[in-house]
This record gives C-alpha cells, sequence and structure tokens, in this order.
C-alpha cells in the first residue's frame, strides 16, 4: 500500500468513530410541557404544587400591563391607516 491509500483507510476510520452517537433516551411523564426534569424511572410521579389563586391573578395582571403599551400601538396604528385610506377615498 502506498502512504496515501494508507492516510485515506486511517481517516476513514477516525470518521466512522467520529460517527457513533450516543442514543437519547427521553421519558414521558404525561405532561403537556417539554420540561424533562420532573421525570424518574419510578412508577410513581411526583406531587406538583398547584398554583393559588392569588398568585394566578398577580401573573395574569403582570402579563397584562406589559401587552396594553403594544395593544394600544396596534390599535392606534390601525386607526391611523383607516383615517388614511378614507382620506384617499373622499369618505372622511
Amino acid at each position: 500500500m502506498s502512504k496515501k491509500q494508507k492516510q485515506d483507510q486511517k481517516s476513514e476510520e477516525g470518521e466512522a468513530q467520529k460517527e457513533r452517537k450516543v442514543k437519547v433516551v427521553y421519558y414521558d411523564d404525561g405532561s403537556t410541557i417539554a420540561d424533562m426534569s420532573g421525570t424518574h424511572r419510578g412508577g410513581k410521579r411526583p406531587e406538583r404544587s398547584q398554583a393559588t389563586f392569588r398568585e394566578k391573578m398577580k401573573t395574569f395582571f403582570s402579563v397584562m400591563k406589559k401587552m396594553v403599551l403594544p395593544l394600544l400601538c396596534t390599535l392606534i396604528g390601525f386607526l391611523l391607516v383607516y383615517m388614511f385610506l378614507m382620506w384617499r377615498t373622499g369618505r372622511l
């Protein structure tokens, strides 16, 4: 064998070793959320803590505060486009 053939053979062997991958195993705990941190191999599912009504309302209003400004900007934008189109058609 020539040197080039030996080098090609070595590089092919090296590539074959690199291509081997470890198969990842996922466990489904019946949740619709993709968080897999709570899974375990036992047959018993851990108890999940439930959020209280106060915590849910606090989360709801904190999200609504963040959504009000973009909502108003969008409505004002639609109003301006509507007013411009009405002006161009002569109905305003």
